[in-house]
């Protein structure tokens, strides 16, 4: 145990230099202004970085090796999601990309099997197509509505005749919850419930990619568990919101989990001494969680800032806005999202005279029209503050350009 300890602070401290080295170098890239530069990143809550706890978390949580369940952090992580979640049990995994694809192929055990999906979900867009190369596993879609939603009298259509040999045989209905794309939306129980009954009714089982699962219980003022009575198994990313360096946990049935550690296995997800990244998640849970509702109320800030603001360049939903997710559409034909993100970035020689200082915001084009902005642990008041000041700036300056 000694060996462990020691090896796990002498890796945290040489990843904590090689960590500042890396953002330092990135940081230069991204905008070689000023080194009196203030750089607000937007473009994701995964650019998190941990907090001290965390780092003392590294170094001080006890060890073991997970692949033979011996590492007492990650059993006492596990047992926490289980019982924040109102399940059997919980498996910790590398992220949460593996954590969808172990969920999704622990529920359909054999080849030939199909999942529903919405059209916008994060499992369908973004994870590479892995459930169909490493699952086996065909994705059909269903057309997400602005909400997260979707139609089930759409999805009970295209319910697989399971007597047709032509046909493979559906087999699970996958939500996400809070939604991404469609700009952290948080789903209605009243759709849970609906689903929970369409699942029953064609024999399905149903997951849920709750990789911001905790924003929409602090939107909702509910405990986790009121959310999930509805599925069967759930996936929760450490490493968004919540701060943490890596790591996702997925939770369902004893059965469920039992199967999925041994797909974890079989993934290459197997981890040893992993203490070390369960112990910043037990902290993510404790400190970070309790404080979402900061980034919410921070994103309505800006939010509002740009309705206020907007000079009729671009446009926002501001009743939409949930969580910490924030789409910026651009209205005019002459403006991509591309252009207004890397505008954002940039500091003019006239910005820097009438601000008084350089401010770069970091922003994703999330579609040729539209660019995201994602409040984080991070982004303090102060940083707040300096985005709405960018952000006006860059509105009239756009206006002026269209002569608005």
């Amino acid at each position: 145990m000694k060996n462990c300890l020691t090896a796990s602070r002498s890796l945290v401290f040489r990843g904590r230099i090689l960590f500042t080295m890396n953002r330092n170098m990135i940081e230069r890239q991204l905008h070689p202004l000023s080194t009196n530069t203030s750089t607000v990143d937007l473009r994701s809550d995964t650019v998190t970085t941990p907090t001290q706890e965390m780092y003392d978390a590294m170094i001080s949580s006890p060890v073991g090796d997970d692949v033979f369940k011996e590492d007492p952090t990650v059993t006492k992580l596990q047992e926490k999601c289980a019982k924040l979640f109102g399940k059997d049990a919980a498996l910790f995994v590398p992220s949460g990309t593996m954590g969808n694809l172990i969920s999704v192929m622990a529920h359909c055990q054999s080849r030939l099997l199909e999942a529903i999906v919405g059209s916008q979900s994060h499992i369908l867009l973004y994870e590479v197509g892995g459930l169909a190369h490493f699952g086996g596993v065909q994705l059909r879609s269903v057309h997400n509505k602005a909400d997260g939603t979707f139609d089930l009298d759409e999805a009970s259509g295209i319910i697989r005749n399971k007597d047709d040999i032509h046909q493979p045989s559906t087999a699970l209905i996958c939500l996400e919850n809070t939604h991404n794309k469609c700009g952290g939306k948080v789903l209605p129980i009243s759709f849970l419930e609906q689903v929970q009954e369409f699942a029953k009714k064609h024999d399905l089982k149903c997951h849920m990619d709750g990789a911001r699962l905790l924003n929409a219980a602090i939107y909702m003022d509910r405990d986790p568990a009121d959310i999930l009575q509805y599925v069967d198994s759930v996936s929760l990313c450490f490493s968004k919101g919540l701060s943490c360096p890596v790591g996702s946990i997925i939770a369902g049935t004893h059965d469920f989990i039992s199967r999925a550690r041994w797909l974890r296995k079989a993934l290459g997800g197997g981890m040893r001494q992993i203490g070390v990244l369960a112990g910043p998640a037990i902290v993510g849970l404790d400190t970070i969680y309790p404080k979402l509702y900061l980034d919410h109320q921070r994103t309505k800030q800006i939010a509002t800032a740009i309705h206020e603001n907007s000079c009729e360049v671009v446009e926002v939903d501001l009743d939409g806005i949930h969580t910490n997710i924030l789409m910026v559409h651009m209205t005019k034909s002459n403006f991509d999202a591309a252009m207004f993100c890397n505008r954002l970035a940039k500091v003019t020689d006239e910005e820097r005279q009438i601000l008084e200082e350089d401010i770069c915001i970091l922003g994703l084009p999330f579609s040729n029209k539209t660019a995201r902005l994602v409040l984080h642990h991070n982004i303090d008041q102060n940083k707040v503050d300096k985005t709405i000041k960018k952000l006006k700036y860059v509105l009239k300056e756009m206006a002026d350009k269209n002569n608005l």
